[in-house]
């Protein structure tokens, strides 16, 4: 292999590497929040949505997830940690107050409003569990952001430059 080949390949490992991150985060994101979530807003019974809700919450605590924007030039309602942090912790302390004595209808308008909290209708009336943007990554957006800049300029200055070798 030539040298700007090798140089090339070096170039771009490191947008490779934000790409394999990325996917890497969102997976983890999607096991331990969204796939709760949606499982908290299917549950039958206040128990098993309480399991859910609260590893969900401690899910959050534990990886800072508690508050501020997931947005990096300006703030948008719908990509505030804080406003969503809090109503999934207010929906696990409600269902947390049903005693044993809480009539079967009450249990189940909880759960419904539960499932109104977590899930909103997306495009073709589809289902989605309802999350900031960009929250995988959370709280470190604005390095993701400056990563991927970074590593798409150099990627692009290393096939460039492996292109004018090449000719």
């Amino acid at each position: 292999m030539k040298r700007h080949s090798v140089l090339a390949v070096v170039l771009c490992l490191p947008i490779v590497l934000f790409g394999g991150t990325c996917v890497v985060q969102d997976i983890l994101f999607g096991i331990n929040v969204e796939g709760r979530l949606k499982r908290a807003a299917d549950a039958n019974s206040v128990e098993l949505a309480i399991q859910e809700m609260d590893a969900v919450v401690t899910y959050l605590e534990v990886n800072h997830m508690t508050g501020g924007y997931t947005s990096i030039l300006y703030r948008t309602p719908d990509e505030d940690v804080g406003f969503w942090y809090q109503n999934l912790k207010s929906a696990l302390e409600e269902l947390k107050r049903v005693r044993p004595e809480t009539t079967p209808l009450e249990r189940t308008n909880i759960l419904m409003k539960l499932m109104e909290t977590l899930i909103d209708s997306g495009e073709n009336g589809k289902s989605i569990i309802t999350i900031p943007r960009g929250i995988a990554v959370f709280p470190h957006n604005t390095l993701y952001c400056l990563w991927a800049i970074l590593g798409g300029i150099t990627a692009i200055v290393g096939v460039v430059q492996a292109f004018l070798k090449s000719i």
